[in-house]
This record gives C-alpha cells, structure tokens and sequence, in this order.
C-alpha cells in the first residue's frame, strides 16, 4: 500500500510541476496526478535511455524525472488535442 501511496504523491508532485510549466494554471488534481504518473514511467524510460536512473523512490530525483517525464506528456497531449 505503501508503494502504491508513494507513486500517487509522486504522480500529484511531479504533474502539478509538469502543468505548471506547460500551461500555467494546471489541468486539474486527478489529471495532474495521472499525467504525472504517467510521465513518472515516461520520464523513467527516457532517463534511462540516455544512461539515467529511473525513478528511485519519493525523492528530489524522481520528482525531477516525474516532471520531466509530464513535460513531455502534457506537449504530446496538447499536440494531439489541438490537432483534433
């Protein structure tokens, strides 16, 4: 349970960052956290293609990975959605 709380909290950090600094005000708390998961797994793989560490716990790293990970998210999103 512990686990699965920590990637919840890391998912809030992380995506409220990512949508903040893509769009300024946010896509809302339950977005934000699965955009921030989501961009957690995202950040992770692109961290390690390049020879980083994935997320490695509740911690500055990961929350930096996480963000990372929903910038890069949250710009396809937006891509998409204004295509469609």
């Amino acid at each position: 349970m512990g686990n699965i709380l920590s990637w919840i909290v890391l998912g809030l950090i992380g995506g409220f960052i990512g949508s903040k600094i893509v769009n300024k005000s946010g896509e809302g708390i339950f977005l934000d956290i699965v955009l921030g998961i989501v961009g957690a797994v995202v950040g992770g793989y692109l961290f390690s293609m390049i020879g980083g560490h994935p997320v490695t716990g509740v911690n500055l790293y990961s929350i930096l990975v996480a963000a990372v990970g929903s910038i890069v998210v949250l710009v396809v999103y937006h891509m998409i959605r204004r295509a469609v």
